[in-house]
């Protein structure tokens, strides 16, 4: 480990500081820390410092206890500072100490990073205040409620907006690492960097791809629990929006209020979020892409592909060939690192 005080232990590299505390996701700073270690391997490019707020070593996310090199005020500058999240809540991990260890790191630094759930210590700072941002997709919707002067984009793997960057939950920080070696090396040692640690040098697709299932709000009224409990016994009837207020008994202007106010979906729109999620559970089982599309209610497959693309940004076989499997089959490696 490099020595705290230097600023420049190892002439030319990038000194890259990462700001650990306790409860750290431990797979949030050491995913990004192995990229730059591993750059090095091409090109003598990067130097990785582990510091946290008072200079005692931390204990991880899985109890493992990280050692650091020293306090983030005796860090000296760095070219690139990386803040890592937690499953605590923010408002455990988010700590006046915390808040002003980063002030002391971002003040030289010419890149501001952060992974998961650490977007809500820059957003605390105000450091995110009129940029676009991410955060892991479960934590989008509070970030973007706590602090509404940024612009949260639930859906991106990583944001780059001026000299702050931010990351998706946990893995995402790889594929923000590797950006980030490509600015500064080029794409070609990013691309080693990424066939050596075997993994994607770019992703297809946005975090929604990846969350445990397509959440909404659940139904207050009666009337429209009833009209969602039909469209779910079987989405893949011809629903309209008529047949639908006609179940109801009540108007389509009214019942299309109904569920913009609770649903915060068009009846329409509702009928389509349930069917691609009935389509995304039959990929999973098995069922091939023209039997997911005919279980789902689509017309076609190729109306379904068309429903994949524009969710999460690929197709349903790419989609079934990623999460259906995880053997050994699943990824072969020849098709690593190479796009």
């Amino acid at each position: 480990m490099a020595d705290v005080s230097s600023t420049s232990a190892v002439k030319g590299r990038r000194r890259i500081g990462i700001l650990v505390f306790d409860g750290v996701k431990m797979l949030d700073f050491v995913g990004p820390a192995e990229v730059f270690v591993e750059a090095n391997q091409s090109v003598d490019a990067y130097e990785v410092v582990l510091v946290s707020a008072d200079g005692r070593d931390v204990q991880t996310s899985i109890g493992a206890k990280v050692t650091v090199s020293g306090t983030a005020a005796d860090a000296g500058s760095f070219d690139t500072v990386v803040i890592p999240g937690s499953e605590l809540p923010p408002a455990k991990f988010v700590t006046p100490e915390l808040l002003t260890a980063i002030r002391q790191l971002a003040g030289g630094a010419r890149r501001l990073t952060s992974i998961c759930s650490g977007t809500f210590a820059l957003a605390e700072l105000g450091m995110l205040d009129g940029r676009r941002a991410t955060t892991h997709w479960k934590f989008a919707r509070d970030l973007a409620a706590r602090y509404p002067g940024i612009r949260v984009d639930p859906d991106a793997i990583f944001v780059r907006d001026g000299n702050t960057y931010s990351s998706a939950g946990v893995a995402a920080g790889v594929d923000l690492a590797l950006a980030l070696v490509e600015e500064d090396h080029g794409a070609d040692i990013a691309r080693a960097v990424a066939q050596s640690l075997v993994v994607y040098m770019q992703r297809a697709g946005g975090q929604s791809q990846f969350s445990a299932s397509l959440h909404g709000a659940a139904p207050r009224s009666p009337l429209v629990r009833s009209v969602a409990d039909l469209i779910c016994a079987d989405p893949a009837y011809p629903h309209t929006v008529q047949s639908l207020a006609e179940h109801a008994r009540v108007s389509v202007r009214h019942l299309t209020r109904l569920f913009r106010a609770e649903l915060e979906n068009s009846p329409a729109e509702y009928v389509a979020f349930i069917r691609f999620g009935l389509a995304r559970d039959k990929l999973h089982a098995g069922y091939s892409v023209t039997e997911a599309a005919m279980a789902a209610g689509y017309g076609s497959s190729e109306a379904m592909r068309r429903a994949f693309i524009a969710r999460l940004g690929i197709s349903p076989r790419k989609y079934q060939q990623r999460f259906r499997s995880t053997g050994a089959t699943a990824y072969p490696a020849a098709v690593l690192a190479v796009s």
